[in-house]
């Protein structure tokens, strides 16, 4: 059974296996690279069914598309993933949602919650905007970070960044309550995640931290979940059976 929170969100620590998306079929990246794609399907619908069947109460969509051109471009495909997990499923969207209304097609279309990035870095009153518009549950950020740093517009090398540490401080004031935060030197790479980085960033008790990158092990997914993080995003492993989602999500329930 699914627990939801006030908000009616799934409480407690949660395991949200990645859809990402690019030109209608389901990709991974290593670091972000477009150059660097493996293809793992052409039925993002048939996937979404296979982790709800296995227990999944998340799944993190990302249209890699939009987040490239900085606008979304697989509204639609949310939209199918949705109605093909029903109420069992908790959607989350990010890619290419830098202004409200594109933020308000991902929520209409079914997401449950909203991820922003290169929009919030760049103006903190654009998140606040979304919070009060839409609530505090509905909103998270990304913050991708490469040497300490957070980084926007689709990680593009020599985009500016800002601290880490800055980011989390001035969003947080802002309302924000969720960050996925994500280390972009593993991401993946099943190289394991930065511990490091999750840690210092749980520490500072700015909000729910959502780990990404690097997850290849329920030995992984349970150090995630004993550093204070409040959820961790799993792909590359699962699409490549180095980690069956059914361990993983017993990893994460502890």
């Amino acid at each position: 059974m699914v627990m939801c929170s006030q908000q009616g969100l799934p409480s407690g620590f949660q395991l949200l296996p990645a859809i990402d998306l690019r030109g209608g079929a389901v990709v991974r990246l290593q670091e972000g690279d477009f150059g660097r794609e493996t293809v793992y399907g052409t039925d993002p619908t048939g996937v979404a069914r296979r982790f709800a069947a296995a227990g999944a109460t998340w799944i993190h969509v990302v249209d890699l598309d939009g987040a490239r051109e900085g606008r979304p471009r697989q509204t639609a495909a949310v939209g199918r993933i949705v109605e093909a997990v029903g109420e069992r499923v908790a959607c989350e969207v990010a890619g290419g949602l830098r202004d409200e209304d594109a933020v308000a097609a991902a929520l209409d279309a079914g997401a449950l919650r909203a991820v922003v990035g290169t929009a919030a870095l760049r103006d903190t009153d654009f998140a606040e905007r979304l919070v009060v518009r839409f609530g505090t549950s509905r909103i998270a950020v990304a913050l991708d970070v490469r040497d300490g740093l957070a980084m926007g517009d689709g990680w593009v090398a020599g985009s500016a960044g800002v601290p880490v540490e800055d980011a989390l401080e001035r969003l947080s004031g802002c309302g924000v309550g969720t960050f996925v935060v994500t280390a972009i030197a593993r991401d993946g790479l099943l190289a394991g995640p930065d511990l490091e980085l999750l840690g210092r960033v749980v520490s500072l008790g700015r909000g729910e931290i959502v780990a990404s990158a690097g997850i290849s092990s329920a030995a992984d997914v349970a150090a995630v979940r004993h550093l204070g993080c409040a959820g961790a995003i799993v792909g590359r492993a699962i699409y490549e059976g180095r980690l069956d989602l059914a361990e993983a999500l017993a990893a994460a329930r502890g």
